[in-house]
């Protein structure tokens, strides 16, 4: 096991009987070759290579570059994510939401490698998207977080990156405030006949957008009295729309219709083509309605009630509220609604305890007048 001294480096006999080649660096420090040699030419030849290295001046210790060769390997971001988008089994409109983040708000990241995006550059790019759409920058945040977490269960990177906390919630700013009755009612009168029971529907069965859109006649059971909730259109690249399940397994249920809405909806079954398949609410092609062609008739009509804060999906938040109202429990509320988690149902709950709050207080202002 003796050493070979050299001019430059050290060549030492292992037990296994293979040499291994070591030198003292620029920096002072023993660098060893990161493999074995079989014969002592091999070794030479390696220490001949480190020493016109330093001589050049692009030396740096064997293992950095080991480390920085394997970095140059490791695929860019861009790369990485399309082959774990593909790889993933999800929901049409999931995939849809993915790519449109990774092609906008994660776009920045495209062509860096992953062994380089480190938390200052995941703090710096959170930074850059600013705060100004929250709910879009957790969502992001939260596929970075996700993508970058498949990187290390897969080795190709030591540890997550992504480790600024709370960035994956959003905190917003809007707080939406229930419509009254006569909000509702005011709202849907000034909209066009044809979309007067939507703002109804909306409102009192707390459907989505997406489910209402793709309403068809065949959905509506006036003998038991629920809406059949089976499908949600959505907008896929190209401004087309697709058919899917709703937003989750949970969207797909049978909402009871309140009974004053009944005469509504036999008069807009009604004056409506007939037809199974027809829809409730056609856009003026016939196809599915637009947001842009809803907005245009409900942006008025919110004025015209004056709650022009009140944005669409508030008509749901309504609806939720009103139902919580009832004293409906908190699994009741998860399944007129469609949710499949509590956390969202909690929220209208919460809203009633508020309205309780107010109704002690008025109490209390009777009792002043004893």
């Amino acid at each position: 096991m003796g050493k070979i001294r050299r001019q430059f480096g050290y060549i030492r006999r292992l037990p296994s009987k293979r040499l291994q080649a070591s030198y003292v660096g620029p920096d002072l420090a023993r660098h060893a070759a990161p493999f074995t040699f079989d014969t002592k030419l091999d070794a030479e030849a390696w220490l001949t290579d480190e020493r016109r290295r330093i001589e050049s001046g692009s030396w740096m210790p064997p293992k950095g570059r080991r480390a920085a060769a394997e970095a140059l390997l490791a695929p860019t971001f861009g790369d990485y994510a399309a082959g774990w988008l593909r790889s993933r089994t999800l929901r049409e409109r999931t995939r849809h939401h993915y790519q449109q983040m990774l092609d906008r708000q994660l776009s920045a990241m495209a062509d860096i490698r992953l062994t380089e995006i480190t938390p200052t550059v995941v703090r710096n790019w959170y930074t850059e998207l600013g705060p100004g759409t929250p709910v879009l920058r957790a969502h992001a945040y939260g596929l970075l977080r996700t993508i970058m977490g498949s990187a290390v269960s897969e080795q190709i990177i030591p540890f997550n990156p992504c480790v600024m906390r709370g960035a994956g919630s959003a905190k917003t700013s809007h707080r939406p405030k229930p419509a009254t009755f006569i909000e509702i009612a005011t709202i849907a009168q000034h909209m066009p006949e044809r979309l007067q029971l939507a703002v109804l529907l909306a409102a009192w069965c707390g459907l989505r957008f997406g489910e209402l859109i793709e309403l068809r006649r065949k959905d509506i059971d006036l003998v038991e009295r629920v809406i059949h909730v089976r499908r949600a259109a959505y907008r896929v690249p190209g401004n087309q729309v697709a058919i899917g399940k709703p937003k989750s397994d949970a969207g797909i249920r049978d909402v009871s219709i309140p009974p004053h809405l009944l005469p509504e909806i036999k008069r807009h079954l009604a004056a409506m083509q007939f037809g199974r398949d027809a829809l409730l609410f056609p856009g003026y092609n016939g196809g599915h309605l637009a947001p842009s062609a809803l907005y245009r008739h409900f942006y008025p009509a919110r004025k015209a009630a004056g709650r022009p804060d009140l944005r669409w999906h508030d008509l749901r938040h309504t609806g939720a509220t009103l139902a919580a109202a009832t004293g409906a429990s908190l699994a009741e509320l998860m399944a007129r609604l469609g949710h499949s988690t509590a956390g969202a149902a909690m929220r209208y709950q919460h809203a009633v305890s508020d309205r309780d709050r107010v109704i002690a207080e008025a109490l209390s202002k009777l009792a002043e007048g004893v």
